[in-house]
């Protein structure tokens, strides 16, 4: 079969009615993923990485304040942001994440080159900022990730003791030369405790790219989806079962619900360019296009997509 270099996006999973979402702030969220989406296909349209495309099309999300990704993440209890990304290769598995980073404009960038220049997979907190500082990269100070909308919602969260907010931006994408990659960015939750660190740089949990299977990125309960082990279990299922894509994404959607409360949300893309867009909220906003067939953006669950058959 022909290569279908693809790339698929989320911009996060919600429990919200087309009642709860007016009209210009939909096609706001439209808009944001089309710019992201494009953003990574044009690199893959120019003959570059999944991991460059992955990288570029979280970045737009980040500097988006509409995802709950870099500017405008979401404000933790003692009124800070605080960053995870991931980013996964399918060619080497190599892999590059950061957990609980303040002020570094775009997470998915220090996930990136922690990947590239460093011997680690995981850095954290203060010594990824050092880090980043020595590869120069971009910081900003706190006001600029910082929107009315999520301080706002920290309060509402303090009045009511809890905390919310699941969405998690995310990319996959495989290149013209066959490879994978995925990549995962989050703010977190409105008024977690500082430190709290979610699924999103767990390899394995929130995000996972090998080039034999597939690519994976989640979005939706983090504590849940760390227990779940869901983005492997999608390519485990897949390699050891012997299951299709869509098969797999569904016995992982399910898997020990019966002991792990939580929704699952995520796109996995397989090695021949199937996607698929697996979420049990009542939306997930997505967006995906194959080599150089239209564009597909959507947020509610009836708005399909229908792949050209192979």
């Amino acid at each position: 079969m022909e290569n279908k270099w693809v790339i698929a996006i989320h911009g996060g999973a919600e429990n919200q009615s087309p009642d709860d979402l007016s009209e210009s702030r939909q096609a706001a969220y439209e808009q944001g993923l089309e710019n992201a989406l494009m953003a990574g296909w044009h690199i893959l349209n120019e003959g570059g990485s999944a991991v460059d495309a992955v990288e570029a099309a979280v970045k737009s999300m980040e500097n988006n304040p509409l995802f709950n990704a870099g500017k405008g993440g979401s404000l933790s209890k003692d009124e800070s942001n605080e960053f995870d990304a991931c980013i996964m290769d399918g060619k080497t598995m190599q892999a590059g994440a950061v957990a609980g980073v303040k002020r570094v404009k775009n997470p998915i960038s220090l996930a990136k080159t922690i990947m590239q220049q460093s011997k680690h997979v995981l850095l954290c907190g203060s010594g990824a900022e050092d880090f980043a500082h020595e590869q120069e990269l971009e910081f900003k100070a706190d006001a600029y990730f910082k929107t009315p909308e999520k301080e706002k919602a920290l309060k509402e969260a303090k009045k009511e003791e809890a905390t919310y907010g699941k969405d998690t931006v995310g990319a996959v994408a495989l290149d013209q030369q066959g490879n994978l990659a995925a990549a995962t960015s989050t703010g977190g939750l409105v008024n977690q405790y500082q430190g709290r660190v979610g699924d999103t740089p767990i390899i394995g949990a929130g995000t996972y790219a090998n080039n034999d299977v597939c690519a994976v990125s989640c979005t939706g309960d983090g504590e849940g989806i760390m227990r779940a082990n869901t983005a492997h279990e999608v390519y485990a299922l897949m390699k050891y079962k012997g299951l299709s894509l869509k098969e797999a994404s569904q016995e992982a959607l399910h898997l020990y619900k019966d002991r792990i409360e939580g929704d699952r949300n995520f796109i996995a893309l397989d090695s021949q360019g199937n996607v698929e867009f697996t979420f049990e909220t009542s939306l997930m906003f997505r967006a995906c296009k194959r080599a150089t067939e239209p564009v597909y953006v959507a947020i509610w669950p009836d708005e399909q997509v229908i792949w050209e058959k192979e």
